[in-house]
């Protein structure tokens, strides 16, 4: 989710999509609490419609999130009633030091104007060697989203920025300027699966890219390029895979505390 509190809510314009979607991480967000262990009070960062909060919770920890789309807070507050839940920008969290036993950015953290220093208030408002576990997208090449990506990239005649956060060693070098201390990577692997051409195409127009692309080419346009990228699977639907790649840090060396 965006990072910083735009003018425009342009991940909430298909919100019940972009939903719907994100519960298809449901068993990345799982295996990430698996990292973390037993996180006690854990703050998502860009938590959008709740989908990992809802997994922390229904693991026993105390859940607070915090997103830039107030139309995705109202679905997180509909799905993890629990949860506390704040509009925010990653720069200037509404958090004292020290707050939380956890905190977590899935593919989010870049959003911000200046993600450096959202990696630096990420590790503030986490206590002294609590688990900061950022996620960013894996490689391009273990992605099927990046066809879709690269065709409506070419309808708006921009190109994608070459991403680098997925190399290794590049994610742990911004934990460190930081201030955080990387300690584990690794891959979560995921599978996305879209019941028919509908299905996929509802869930792919929600992100904010594919929703700033359409105000350039129109929905439609969108669409199409969405529904033409991919073939469909054997028996029908979609089946994609893709990949994210973790860094596990904490605000301070073990030794230090």
């Amino acid at each position: 989710m965006e990072g910083c509190v735009a003018v425009t809510d342009l991940w909430g314009a298909h919100a019940a999509g972009w939903a719907e979607h994100e519960r298809q991480y449901r068993p990345a967000y799982e295996a990430a609490l698996d990292l973390l262990g037993a996180p006690g009070h854990v703050l998502d960062l860009g938590c959008g419609a709740g989908t990992f909060l809802r997994a922390a919770a229904d693991r026993g920890a105390r859940v607070s999130g915090l997103d830039a789309s107030p139309a995705l807070l109202e679905l997180a507050r509909r799905y993890v009633p629990e949860a506390a839940l704040a509009v925010g920008d990653l720069q200037a969290l509404p958090y004292p030091d020290a707050s939380f036993d956890a905190v977590t950015s899935f593919t989010s953290f870049w959003f911000a104007a200046d993600p450096l220093e959202a990696l630096r208030e990420a590790g503030r408002v986490a206590r002294a060697d609590a688990a900061v576990l950022v996620v960013v997208h894996g490689r391009p090449e273990a992605s099927d989203l990046r066809v879709i990506m690269d065709a409506v990239a070419a309808l708006t005649g921009r190109t994608p920025p070459r991403a680098t956060l997925h190399e290794p060693g590049v994610l742990e070098t911004q934990l460190r300027a930081a201030g955080l201390v990387p300690h584990a990577a690794g891959v979560l692997p995921i599978l996305l699966e879209f019941a028919d051409e509908a299905t996929l195409v509802r869930q792919l127009r929600a992100p904010a890219a594919m929703v700033r692309a359409a105000e350039i080419v129109g929905e439609e346009r969108v669409a199409a390029a969405i529904r033409d990228a991919l073939t469909p699977a054997d028996g029908g639907g979609y089946r994609l895979a893709h990949e994210w790649r973790y860094a596990l840090a904490t605000n301070a060396s073990p030794s230090s505390s």
